[in-house]
């Protein structure tokens, strides 16, 4: 033991040793001006940006939507969207509403549209080359209040597909028994399988940029739950793959999609909807 601690306090002595670490330092300086959070890319091109908001609140009913204009310095604010409207929250407007969680990509609660594309505004750097950010709710979702969105029946729509595992066993009386009541393994390659579509965070940007979902939501499920019920159709630990297809059959489901690609174009985590749609009509159409 005493030996490990005189080698250890060697290493720290070791001129050699501190100059890796002069270096590993430098180098966490330079990663540090390139943060993701840091504001070194928003002063390229100007010193003030104007955010331009959706606003609308509907105690004020005679009140029309309508987007109004913040200004705000760029020294002021980080690099993405959400810390520009925290900003505006926090010191021009405590009216503003909009709904963050993470700050990290993951949640999906903080989804907007901004600039006319769909996106999550804390992973999204503001447009440096842009002086005028707009930004509006997603499209084709009723609106609670200004950038917050009723996601009532989105959310019904996932609940429908039955997200979860079910499995195929009959009690003592015949009754079959969906929750599983051990552990289910899968192999590495049964797992891979599932790559790319459970990572859906449900934040709603590939449904509301669907044409068709526009068209139709109470009837088309839309790419966010079309995709996230193929996930389950793959996951190998499922024993309702035939029952979560057959649901997926009819006009209004699977084969409404006409396969415009919005939902993969606007996918913040690089999903591909269209991918797992396709994929599905071509096992359906097999089957027959």
């Amino acid at each position: 033991m005493s030996s490990i601690v005189q080698k250890f306090t060697f290493s720290i002595n070791n001129k050699t040793f501190i100059d890796m670490l002069n270096k590993i330092n430098s180098s966490y300086i330079l990663n540090e001006k390139r943060n993701f959070h840091s504001s070194s890319l928003v002063k390229k091109h100007y010193k003030e940006l104007e955010f331009k908001v959706y606003r609308w609140n509907p105690e004020k009913p005679k009140e029309k939507p309508t987007y109004k204009s913040y200004k705000v310095q760029s020294d002021d604010i980080k690099q993405t969207v959400l810390d520009g409207l925290l900003y505006i929250k926090e010191n021009e407007d405590p009216t503003l509403a909009f709904r963050h969680h993470c700050h990290n990509g993951k949640c999906g609660s903080c989804a907007v549209n901004i600039n006319g594309k769909n996106v999550l505004a804390c992973s999204t750097p503001i447009d440096d080359k842009q002086e005028v950010q707009k930004i509006s709710p997603l499209p084709n979702i009723p609106v609670v209040k200004d950038l917050v969105l009723d996601l009532t029946h989105y959310y019904e729509q996932y609940k429908n597909i039955q997200p979860w595992i079910m499995r195929k066993k009959k009690d003592e009386h015949g009754e079959i028994i969906k929750e599983p009541d051990r552990e289910i393994l899968q192999t590495t390659k049964e797992r891979k399988k599932i790559d790319g579509y459970y990572e859906c965070n449900l934040c709603a940007c590939c449904s509301s940029s669907c044409p068709n979902y526009w068209r139709d939501a109470d009837a088309y499920l839309g790419p966010s739950t079309i995709l996230n019920s193929f996930r389950w159709i793959r996951d190998s630990r499922d024993g309702f793959h035939s029952e979560r297809k057959d649901a997926l059959q009819g006009p209004d489901s699977l084969f409404r999609c006409h396969g415009e690609m919005n939902c993969m174009s606007n996918c913040p985590l690089g999903l591909n909807p269209a991918k797992a749609i396709a994929k599905l009509k071509l096992a359906i159409t097999k089957e027959g």
